[in-house]
C-alpha cells in the first residue's frame, strides 16, 4: 500500500517539508485547493525530492479550462520527471458559480468531457495528433507548434478523479487513471456503491482493476495522550458534520441508516453553528467514518477496514504522537 502525506502552503517551507516526508518513507505528497493554490507547492517540492509522487488532492477542475490544466499538468510532470499526479475534483455548484464565476451543468458529463479534452491536448503534444476536440462543453481545435511544449520526454501526468456519487465514480472508472475516494465515506458505501460504479466505468473503457489506482484520504483519529486523542476526536466529529451537511452527500449517511441527520446538519450550517454540529456525531458515527485507536494499533485497523480495497492511503503526519510512532505507522502500511 502506498502512503501519502500532505504539505502546507508556505512556499518558503514546503521544500523542507517535502524532503522530510520523503525521508520518513511516504510514497506521495499531496496538496489541496482550499485557501491557496495547489500547484505552487508541488513545483517547489519537485526540486527537493527524488522518489515521491506529487499529487493534487484535489485541484478544482471547473475553475479552469482543459487547456489550462493540460499545460500545468505537463509542466509539473516534466519538472518532477514523471512523478506528478493530477488529482481533480468538481466542487459543488455554489462554489463554481459564486466563488469562481464559472459555468456549472451536468457535472459528471462535464467532467468526463473535461478529462477527454485534456487527453486530446496531450495527444496533440506528445503524439503529434491533430487537435480536433469538439464536445458539448469544450472545444479545442487550434494548436500551432509555437504553443506546443518541447520538453516531452516524460509524457502527460496520470489523472485521478475525486468522486462520491455513483455517476462521477463511474466517470472516474471510465476515463481517469484512478479515483480519490472522499474521506466522507463508510465501508458499506464503499463496497456497495463505489466499487460497482467503478466496475461499470471499467466495462465501458475495457479496463481491468489492475489498470486503475484507488486512493483514500481517510479520517484517522489517534493521539499520544488522552487529551490529544480527545481533541482529535472533536476535530474529526466537526469535520464529519461539515461534510454531512452537504445535500449531495446524504446517500453516504443513508448507507448506515443516518440519512435523517443530513437536513439537521444542513440547517445548523446555515445558522453558523459549526461547533455544535460536531456534537451530533456520536461514537457510532465517528467509528463508521474514521479509524480510531492508539498509535500502535492504527496501521492494523486501516488494513482491516480497507486493505483489500485501496492502493494508496493518505495519513497525516500527526503532531499529537511521537515522531517514531509516525514513522512506524508509515512503515507498517507500506510494508
Amino acid at each position: 500500500m502506498k502512503v501519502d502525506g500532505g504539505i502546507g502552503w508556505r512556499l518558503d517551507k514546503v521544500g523542507q517539508e517535502a524532503r522530510a516526508l520523503e525521508e520518513a518513507g511516504y510514497s506521495g505528497i499531496m496538496t489541496a485547493e482550499t485557501a491557496h493554490d495547489p500547484f505552487f507547492p508541488l513545483a517547489i517540492a519537485a526540486g527537493h525530492t527524488e522518489r515521491v509522487d506529487l499529487m493534487t488532492s484535489i485541484a478544482v477542475a471547473f475553475a479552469r479550462s482543459p487547456m489550462t490544466l493540460a499545460q500545468i499538468g505537463h509542466d509539473l510532470n516534466a519538472a518532477s520527471q514523471g512523478r506528478f499526479v493530477l488529482g481533480l475534483g468538481s466542487q459543488i455548484r455554489a462554489h463554481i458559480t459564486k466563488r469562481f464565476s464559472m459555468p456549472w451543468s451536468s457535472p459528471a458529463a462535464r467532467m468526463r468531457e473535461f478529462i477527454l479534452a485534456m487527453r486530446a491536448i496531450w495527444a496533440a503534444w506528445h503524439e503529434e495528433a491533430p487537435l480536433q476536440f469538439t464536445g458539448r462543453f469544450y472545444q479545442h481545435t487550434l494548436m500551432t507548434p509555437f504553443f506546443a511544449p518541447t520538453n516531452r520526454e516524460y509524457g502527460p501526468p496520470r489523472v485521478l478523479l475525486a468522486a462520491v456519487g455513483p455517476r462521477m465514480t463511474e466517470v472516474a472508472g471510465e476515463v481517469a487513471d484512478g479515483v480519490i475516494i472522499h474521506a466522507f465515506t463508510t465501508e458499506k458505501y464503499f463496497r456497495e456503491t463505489t466499487l460497482p460504479a467503478l466496475e461499470r466505468g471499467f466495462a465501458k473503457a475495457g479496463k481491468e482493476r489492475g489498470d486503475f489506482e484507488i486512493a483514500y484520504p481517510m479520517f484517522v483519529v489517534t493521539g499520544g495522550t488522552e487529551e490529544g486523542l480527545a481533541k482529535a476526536k472533536g476535530d474529526t466529529r466537526r469535520q464529519i458534520a461539515f461534510y454531512g451537511s452537504t445535500p449531495a452527500y446524504r446517500p453516504v449517511l443513508e448507507s448506515i441508516g443516518a440519512g435523517d441527520l443530513q437536513p439537521r446538519l444542513n440547517a445548523m450550517s446555515k445558522q453558523g453553528r459549526w461547533r455544535e454540529m460536531g456534537d451530533l456525531i456520536g461514537d457510532d458515527l465517528l467509528d463508521a467514518f474514521a479509524v480510531v485507536g492508539e498509535p500502535d494499533a492504527i496501521a492494523s485497523l486501516i488494513k482491516a477496514r480497507c486493505g483489500d480495497l485501496v492502493d494508496r492511503i493518505a495519513v497525516a503526519y500527526y503532531d499529537n504522537i511521537p515522531k517514531e510512532d509516525n514513522r512506524r505507522l508509515v512503515a507498517e502500511l507500506v510494508g
